[in-house]
């Protein structure tokens, strides 16, 4: 028996595959198409109605992202069994990565910083990590400690001044500290 997911799936499917006539310059999902119209399946056979479907369907969505991106569903515990020692890689003494997620260090001290948890905007509208300047002078990097687990990722976008000092090198300073209040209030604030 086939859902009527299933075959709207298989009809728009099979359009999508018909309007494809370049053989150089196949759909992505044309590979997955037998995935992709089990999981339709299976979701019309789940009993969603008009009102659940589409945060069912989101949810499996985003699930799904998530996994192919390496990107964990739920927080991040801190168990020891989520590291594994990278001190080869790192010049901080050892250093444990986290195995959950690959932007997740932690000191041998115990104390675990996020590498994303602050993304420099310019005022061209680009965007990095490293390190920014306050307009005193302190340094602020990109990456953050963690204030406690389980650790729910976030990144914070801070504007900056992008100026060149000097031929290709370039200061960044954060143009507005307050932006810097949310972050700290997340991540552990600088002593």
């Amino acid at each position: 028996m086939t859902t009527s997911t299933a075959k709207f799936a298989e009809k728009e499917l099979s359009i999508l595959i018909a309007s494809s006539d370049d053989p150089g310059n196949r759909p992505l999902i044309e590979e997955f198409i037998p995935e992709i119209l089990a999981l339709c399946e299976k979701f019309g056979l789940s009993g969603q109605s008009g009102g659940s479907a589409p945060y069912a369907a989101g949810a499996i969505a985003d699930a799904i992202r998530k996994l192919c991106l390496f990107q964990p569903l739920c927080p991040i515990t801190g168990m020891d069994e989520e590291w594994f020692n990278v001190t080869d890689l790192g010049s901080e003494g050892q250093l444990f990565q986290n195995c959950r997620l690959s932007s997740v260090f932690k000191k041998l001290n115990g104390k675990a910083y996020y590498l994303d948890a602050i993304v420099w905007k310019t005022q061209t509208g680009s965007t990095w990590s490293g390190s920014a300047f306050l307009p005193g002078g302190t340094k602020i990097m990109s990456r953050q400690f963690i204030k406690q687990f389980p650790f729910t990722p976030k990144t914070f976008y801070i504007d900056v001044i992008e100026e060149e000092i000097a031929k290709d090198d370039w200061k960044f300073t954060i143009i507005d500290e307050k932006q810097l209040e949310e972050v700290f209030s997340y991540y552990q604030k600088p002593a």
